[in-house]
């Protein structure tokens, strides 16, 4: 895959541009390694092709930033408005999302003029101030576009390996490192006073919709497990026969478990007596010190009930999170791992709660398609908390909020444990 040659450079100087510039050259530098066969494929309707994401997050800000606000603005080409589009029903017709392997046109080299033309425009359009919106409206969408296509990395990356997993080669995304060496801990509890506490964001820096109003939840004490569930802890319920034990699942759970024949997380097999799993990194055996992942709610609800706890709610995961330092396996580590040993709240694996994820107290999506980004997600699925090593650190934050169905399993999701005082 090649760049795009002879960018506009910035000529207006922001925290938002310098965020643009940033996210725009991370996008690219995930995209290196891959072939033009690469950014085609899609293995199923959840997941997209890497061009896709490539297109769809520069759309973004064609979509929302520059037809309805740059005068004189010229689309590079007016069906990329159907292509690209993935659910916001107001912003008009869209490519049916189960089929968007089938766009081998256009071609990887359109695609990247695109993003360029896209860049070029909103860095010229700013140069000359010439936005009809307000500044501060202006610089809102444009970061608000950067966390998006920073949600979008995270999925390039998990959507690829779940593709490179049908390959028998099963070919590295990226080079393999060595294993770091590291024996498992036990694991160690916190003990929190709950009582009524804030959660939600709390009006500083960037946040999405969905992560306000701010608003008093009241907790009774309770405890909470210093480090994700391991693997090694995941092979002793496998042992117990925690796939086989109807009473330790949700109903829901167990009918999703026999259709599918789960017996262990996925992309895990056992071969010559050992367990081995397929990484972005390649296959390589599993570490038992290493956080689990790619698990459903499900299979970790039913882990918390075999291991005689629970999932936290996602305010007691917040409390507890509320005056951590963001610090954790993401993404600009280039791991693309979770690290054995005792990762901390953050990074490594997002984490189940037991919360749905549904509206706080007041909440108000904005108006227009914009307003499409969450508000009409909010059912029948759950939230998770703390990032995992495919995440950039810049999303984090005590209040983000991310959410899965609970049958999911290919992006990077763990668990902790919690438990009554």
């Amino acid at each position: 895959m090649t760049y795009p040659e002879g960018r506009t450079k910035p000529l207006t100087a922001s925290p938002a541009l310098n965020l643009f510039d940033e996210v725009r050259a991370q996008t690219l530098d995930l995209a290196a390694p891959l072939t033009d066969e690469d950014m085609g494929l899609q293995s199923m309707e959840d997941a997209s092709p890497p061009k896709w994401h490539l297109a769809h997050t520069t759309w973004f800000f064609e979509e929302f930033i520059l037809k309805p606000s740059l005068p004189g603005y010229r689309p590079k080409d007016d069906r990329f408005a159907v292509l690209f589009n993935s659910y916001y029903v107001q912003a008009g017709p869209r490519h049916t999302r189960s089929r968007r392997g089938l766009l081998s046109r256009p071609g990887v080299p359109e695609v990247m003029d695109y993003r360029a033309h896209i860049e070029d425009a909103l860095r010229e359009g700013l140069s000359r101030d010439a936005f009809t919106l307000e500044r501060h409206r202006l610089e809102d969408l444009i970061t608000l576009g950067c966390h998006h296509e920073m949600q979008h990395q995270e999925l390039l990356v998990t959507d690829l390996l779940h593709a490179f997993s049908y390959n028998p080669l099963l070919p590295a995304y990226i080079e393999p490192r060595p294993a770091p060496v590291s024996g498992a801990e036990e694991t160690g509890w916190s003990t929190l006073d709950g009582g009524l506490v804030e959660i939600g964001h709390d009006g500083n820096g960037f946040a999405y919709d969905c992560e306000g109003p701010r608003h008093k939840v009241w907790l009774e004490p309770y405890r909470l497990a210093d480090r994700p569930v391991t693997n090694g802890e995941w092979i002793a319920f496998m042992e117990d026969g925690g796939y086989d034990t109807q009473p330790l699942w949700l109903m829901e759970g167990w009918a999703v478990r026999e259709k599918n024949n789960w017996d262990s997380p996925l992309y895990w097999w056992r071969q010559d007596g050992t367990w081995w799993t397929y990484t972005l990194q390649g296959k390589r055996p599993v570490d038992p010190a290493a956080p689990v992942v790619h698990v459903s709610y499900y299979e970790a609800d039913a882990f918390a009930r075999w291991a005689g706890h629970r999932l936290p709610t996602e305010a007691e995961w917040e409390a507890a999170a509320a005056t951590k330092p963001i610090e954790g396996n993401f993404l600009e580590s280039g791991s693309l791992m979770p690290r054995p040993g005792k990762p901390g709240l953050w990074g490594d694996v997002w984490q189940w709660t037991s919360s749905a994820f549904s509206p706080y107290p007041g909440f108000t999506p904005p108006e227009g398609a914009i307003g499409e980004y969450n508000g009409k997600f909010m059912v029948n699925q759950m939230v998770l908390r703390g990032g995992s090593c495919a995440t950039p650190k810049a999303q984090m934050r005590p209040s983000y909020r991310t959410f899965f169905y609970p049958h999911q399993r290919w992006q990077m999701l763990g668990l902790r444990l919690a438990a009554d005082k």
